[in-house]
C-alpha cells in the first residue's frame, strides 16, 4: 500500500553534514508517523527520530541537537538533516512508515551513511 524509497547517504568526514530524503507513495493515511531509523552492523536498529502528521516530533537523545526531522506535504518527502556527524552515526538508515489507526509499519530499503574520523 505504501512505498518508500531513501536518498541522500555518503560519505563525510566527522563533522560534516548530510540530509537524508524519504519519498513517500502509494496509499496512505490521514494519521501517521515517519520516523528514521538506523542500524550498524550486529548491532539493534534503533530509532533515531520521527515526525506525526500533526507535525510533532521525537529525537533519540544521541541525535537531539544535532538531527532535525522535518516533511514536506505537498512533495510527500520526509526529511533527517544531519549535523556535526560523529564516527559512531554511521549504519545505515532507514525510513519508516506508520499507520497510527492500525500500527501497520512500512520500511523502505535503507540509505547507507558513513563517517570517517
Amino acid at each position: 500500500q505504501v512505498q518508500l524509497v531513501e536518498s541522500g547517504g555518503g560519505l563525510v568526514q566527522a563533522g560534516g553534514s548530510l540530509r537524508l530524503s524519504c519519498a513517500v507513495s502509494g496509499s496512505t493515511f490521514s494519521i501517521n508517523a515517519v520516523g528514521w531509523y538506523r542500524q550498524a552492523p550486529g548491532k539493534q536498529r534503533e530509532l533515531v527520530a520521527f515526525i506525526t502528521s500533526g507535525g510533532s516530533t521525537n529525537y533519540a537523545d544521541s541525535a537531539k541537537g544535532r538531527f532535525t526531522i522535518s516533511r514536506d506535504n505537498a512533495k510527500n518527502t520526509v526529511y533527517l538533516q544531519m549535523n556535526t556527524l560523529k564516527p559512531e552515526d554511521t549504519a545505515v538508515y532507514y525510513c519508516n512508515y506508520r499507520n497510527l489507526a492500525g500500527a501497520k509499519d512500512y520500511w523502505g530499503q535503507g540509505t547507507q551513511v558513513t563517517v570517517s574520523p
